[in-house]
């Protein structure tokens, strides 16, 4: 499995670098988002500008990542989504459960804005 990390203070940004996010590499993508949660990534970008195929093993990595960040941050999927891709999320209705946003720069606005909301709910 191909893929970059890139983290930072806030968040970590996480980019498949695979055209499909299938059977074969929905496994090592739940893996690798269970070590950086537990590595203590408070905010999850999960970048699929490169994907162009997701099957349900990759819907349910997917949404492992949802569930891992629910609790202690913000898990974000970002990225212009290729079509094929945007409509498997849009019939499951994972659309109304993901933070969907179209690029990486405003997913990192959003996860910043939300950090800034949960310090000051905080105080």
């Amino acid at each position: 499995m191909t893929f970059k990390i890139d983290k930072q203070d806030q968040y970590t940004v996480f980019t498949l670098e695979e055209p499909q996010l299938d059977a074969v590499i929905a496994p090592k993508l739940k893996s690798e988002l269970i070590i950086l949660q537990q590595e203590g990534s408070r905010n999850l970008i999960l970048d699929l500008s490169h994907v162009n195929f997701v099957d349900s093993s990759g819907l349910s990595a997917i949404l492992t990542g949802n569930r891992l960040w629910k609790k202690q941050g913000t898990f974000v999927v970002a990225g212009k989504l290729h079509p094929s891709v945007a409509k498997l999320i849009e019939i499951s209705r994972l659309d109304t459960v993901l933070i969907l946003i179209p690029t990486v720069s405003e997913a990192i606005d959003y996860v910043i804005m939300e950090e800034v909301e949960r310090e000051l709910k905080a105080e």
